[in-house]
């Protein structure tokens, strides 16, 4: 990850689900990745290419960012991690992620026992 790692990122958390909203200006949706690897940990990841350069140009300043990008976060247990959605818009990255609820009691299992 590079000088655009550090890619803004807002996570909210409602009482129905984790709500992920990324910065990612000039990006197209197709140069950018949201993943859930190994069940918990959400990655967004990507690259925003350099703009062309002719021969004739002459940069006066360069501070807008290209290059890979990559953010990891860590789910907690409640992230519904099968139900990810995601959006991107105006350059800004919508990822949602519904909770399982909290209201809901655990489910009870009935235990066999042999012998």
């Amino acid at each position: 990850a590079s000088a655009f790692a550090n890619t803004s990122i807002d996570w909210k958390e409602t009482p129905e689900a984790h709500n992920f909203k990324a910065d990612l200006p000039g990006a197209k949706k197709e140069e950018v990745k949201v993943e859930v690897e190994e069940g918990r940990v959400l990655q967004i990841s990507g690259e925003r290419s350099k703009e062309e350069e002719e021969k004739n140009d002459k940069w006066h300043r360069v501070e807008r960012s290209s290059g890979k990008f990559l953010r990891r976060f860590r789910l907690p247990e409640n992230a519904k991690v099968d139900q990810v959605k995601a959006s991107m818009e105006n350059g800004v990255l919508t990822v949602t992620m519904p909770k399982e609820d909290a209201k809901k009691k655990p489910e009870m299992k009935s235990i066999e026992i042999s012998g």
